[in-house]
């Protein structure tokens, strides 16, 4: 894929559709911003280390859109994905005197996009927004599928909408400036899609790791429209996450507790759902749905692709059950059950709760 070639991938939801636009140099081109909703001002919600990268190019090219661009900076980081953040950009929609007819561009990654969404869902009771994903994650995971959130205290993003955008710009570019960290943890989203709906694309992955790990573009290209193709196709047949869309979760559980055990942004999102797929593979492994060898297998490539595999001790007297605490409060817990998303067998997953005293041996094998 080069400068002049995009592609598209289509979320199929009736009145509420809208594509994913996947190629290099694309969101400082003013064409990729077409048949977006009319209005009279936009603001571009970014954060302090974001904004002074790409916020310039993103302006000028929506300066042919909008008579009016604003901006808002927001302090980066997943500790600040909560309600004193959400706020500035309510304050900022409100101190320009934004109205219904103004257009949100998240510009940065999981966070930004997560908060930018919800706040379009809530400012007015809805204005439009699209996402500008910069980080690898973003781009495979988050800015698709109209999850917005913040976080509380007592658990990640339980505090939210479902709210589309109107766009997704997915620029290539943009990744090689990302630090390895933030790749491979990028990676951990990717991955995910292989045991759980497509184990052509895992093997796919398993053999490219290396090359998605250096940002090669071909693979890389390869890796986040497919990505995109089967998150879309999910969301397409499960938006509000009443079944199926829950598989998409696999790794979460146990990856959600982890960040708010340890306080969030100690590990980032991707590397605590890394380590919680290794998690969620061995109880699937101790519930009979798979055998050791593709543990051992998923395992090795979330290690190779500079993923931590070893779950961090929460609680010195007891931590299995502080990880149990901190699950119950997932959004999947139905009835003070928690859900586990569990690898059936490769390529195929299910949403079940799993006995106490197992998850408490797995967690005990898997942390450090």
């Amino acid at each position: 894929m080069n400068s002049n070639l995009s592609e598209t991938v289509r979320i199929d939801l009736a009145d509420r559709s809208y594509d994913i636009v996947i190629g290099e140099d694309l969101f400082s081109q003013a064409s990729t911003y077409q048949n977006l909703p009319k209005a009279s001002a936009a603001l571009i919600v970014s954060n302090t280390t974001v904004a002074p990268l790409y916020e310039a190019a993103l302006k000028q090219a929506l300066s042919g859109h909008y008579k009016v661009i604003h901006t808002i900076h927001l302090p980066d980081g997943e500790a600040h994905k909560d309600w004193v953040t959400l706020n500035l950009i309510f304050d900022a929609l409100l101190g320009h005197a934004c109205d219904r007819k103004t257009v949100l561009f998240a510009l940065g990654g999981g966070v930004v996009g997560d908060m930018t969404g919800f706040a379009a869902a809530s400012f007015m009771r809805g204005v439009p927004f699209v996402q500008v994903p910069t980080t690898l994650l973003a781009q495979v995971d988050s800015s698709v599928g109209g999850k917005t959130a913040i976080n509380h205290p007592m658990g990640k993003n339980m505090i939210g909408a479902f709210y589309q955008p109107q766009r997704v710009v997915c620029d290539l570019s943009v990744l090689k400036t990302l630090p390895a960290r933030e790749v491979s943890a990028g990676l951990a989203e990717i991955i995910k899609y292989g045991p759980i709906a497509d184990m052509p694309f895992f093997e796919w992955i398993d053999a490219h790791i290396d090359e998605l790990r250096a940002c090669e573009p071909k693979a890389m290209a390869h890796a986040v429209r497919k990505s995109c193709e089967i998150k879309a196709y999910v969301v397409g047949q499960d938006e509000r996450e009443a079944g199926l869309r829950a598989i998409l979760n696999f790794g979460h559980t146990f990856g959600h507790a982890i960040e708010a055990g340890l306080g969030y942004g100690e590990w980032l999102h991707g590397e605590a759902v890394g380590c919680g797929m290794v998690m969620a593979a061995h109880l699937s492994q101790a519930m009979g749905l798979i055998d050791e060898p593709f543990v051992q297998r998923l395992t090795g490539l979330i290690a190779r692709a500079g993923l931590p595999t070893k779950g961090p001790v929460l609680n010195e007297k007891d931590n299995a059950g502080q990880y149990l605490a901190l699950m119950l409060h997932d959004k999947k817990s139905v009835a003070g059950d928690i859900q586990f998303v569990l690898i059936e067998g490769p390529g195929k997953a299910r949403v079940s709760a799993a006995p106490e005293a197992m998850v408490r041996a797995v967690i005990d094998r898997c942390c450090a």
